[in-house]
């Protein structure tokens, strides 16, 4: 059925498909629907694989109608801020599977995420320049993931870069040759993670999260309380 949906868990792992037609555009009731998922996961959930349908990943996402009005405008940004943080926060590991072009929005749920493969034709762009826009909230992460010179031609420009230039750059994991090596590719990522501790998984995202916030040796000084409580958690799940 074409919309949204988050299946059920099976085996640790939930799949989030969406199949909003050629351009794949996120609705902001899909966004919500993520969100609760993420800050409020199943007990037995532990890895989240986020596809799509169709030729395109995601082209962005669906703008609220016409209104221009502030308090309209900055619902939207609210809700795209809100989905940002929670893949940034919560405990699941989250995998995204690109299976074709992303853009805007949608490259930034690829980057968002832990884990993230495409396929070799995939382009990845930031479109905003053209309808006169200065993507702020890309612009609030782009610059970490790939430095401020390659934030800055992107967005300036709104060229699109292959696959293989986006792994360059720290936007992707890997890239393969097609949608069948895509599948079988995440499918053995998941059965690695799967094969590890979910808690270790969370520790080591909220590691990130945290170290990364600090200069290095505030982070050292942090990783000393997280190495002896890790150490006495050894053996748990």
């Amino acid at each position: 059925m074409a919309g949204f949906g988050i299946s059920p868990v099976t085996d640790g792992v939930a799949v989030a498909e969406l199949d909003r037609g050629p351009e794949n555009l996120w609705t902001l009731a899909d966004l919500r629907e993520l969100i609760a998922f993420l800050v409020d996961p199943p007990a037995d959930a532990h890895v989240l694989r986020i596809r799509s349908r169709g030729e395109a990943f995601c082209l962005g996402r669906e703008r609220g109608g016409t209104s221009t009005a502030p308090g309209a405008v900055r619902g939207e940004a609210e809700t795209l801020t809100t989905v940002t943080r929670a893949l940034r926060d919560t405990r699941l590991v989250t995998v995204a599977e690109v299976q074709g072009d992303a853009a805007g929005f949608g490259v930034g749920v690829v980057a968002a995420c832990d884990v993230s493969v495409a396929v070799a034709d995939a382009r990845f762009s930031f479109p905003e320049v053209g309808i006169g826009l200065a993507p702020a909230l890309v612009l609030a992460w782009l610059p970490r993931v790939v430095g401020r010179r390659q934030a800055f031609w992107l967005t300036a420009t709104g060229e699109k870069i292959s696959a293989a230039r986006a792994q360059e750059l720290g936007l992707l994991n890997g890239v393969v040759a097609s949608a069948e090596e895509l599948r079988k590719d995440v499918d053995d990522r998941v059965a690695q993670l799967r094969a590890r501790s979910p808690r270790v998984h969370a520790d080591i995202r909220d590691m990130l999260r945290a170290f990364g916030a600090v200069g290095d040796d505030q982070a050292l000084d942090m990783s000393l309380d997280r190495l002896v409580v890790g150490s006495l958690r050894r053996g748990e799940g």
